[in-house]
């Protein structure tokens, strides 16, 4: 199976939403790599590594979000994957 790995970067009413949290427990149920975070501002940027069918998954789940969230944007970026195997986290 092929590794994938993007940079995304969300924005909208993506934070104080437990968009981080949500998105965590999304990662972790699709068994993924990276981390998430809030960046300066209102946006949330997110590190996903792990099969690309299930990266595909997940960056799709991006566009929806928590139940509070709304998302009005999802940039995402392709890198190299890096061959992480720490659990999806969030970066404080």
């Amino acid at each position: 199976m092929a590794t994938k790995r993007v940079l995304a970067t969300v924005t909208g009413k993506v934070q104080g939403v437990y968009y981080r949290t949500y998105a965590q427990d999304e990662a972790s149920k699709l068994g993924l790599h990276g981390w998430v975070r809030n960046l300066p501002g209102s946006g949330v940027q997110a590190a996903i590594e792990g099969e690309a069918d299930k990266v595909d998954a997940m960056v799709k789940w991006l566009h929806t979000g928590s139940p509070m969230s709304e998302v009005t944007g999802v940039e995402v970026v392709e890198e190299k994957p890096l061959n992480e195997t720490t659990p999806f986290n969030i970066r404080y």
